[in-house]
């Protein structure tokens, strides 16, 4: 009878990138469980969709006040609206989405 260890020849012996590659993979795949919705004109919506739009539409809103006030005559640096955006995106999921599991 043969034994219950695994036949070399058939699984080779994995090296250590290919391991790290397999489990980024794995978790990288993996979802979450409890991913908050908004339903919108019956549509529902993944939260993280709606904080980016929310996002991004109050960078355009500061964007505009601060052309209008005279703030932003230069452009500004290359990363600064992106950015922004992230940060009101960010900081609306916490407010709206703080409490869920």
């Amino acid at each position: 009878m043969r034994s219950s260890s695994i036949d070399s020849h058939r699984f080779p012996p994995m090296s250590n990138s290919s391991a790290a590659c397999a489990v980024s993979a794995a978790l990288l795949c993996s979802a979450c469980s409890a991913a908050p919705s908004v339903a919108i004109l019956g549509a529902y919506f993944p939260g993280w969709m709606l904080c980016a739009l929310l996002g991004i539409g109050v960078t355009v809103l500061v964007r505009v006040v601060a052309g209008g006030v005279g703030l932003h005559r230069h452009g500004g640096p290359p990363l600064l609206y992106p950015l922004l955006a992230l940060l009101c995106s960010a900081v609306i999921w916490i407010l709206l989405f703080r409490g869920l599991p």
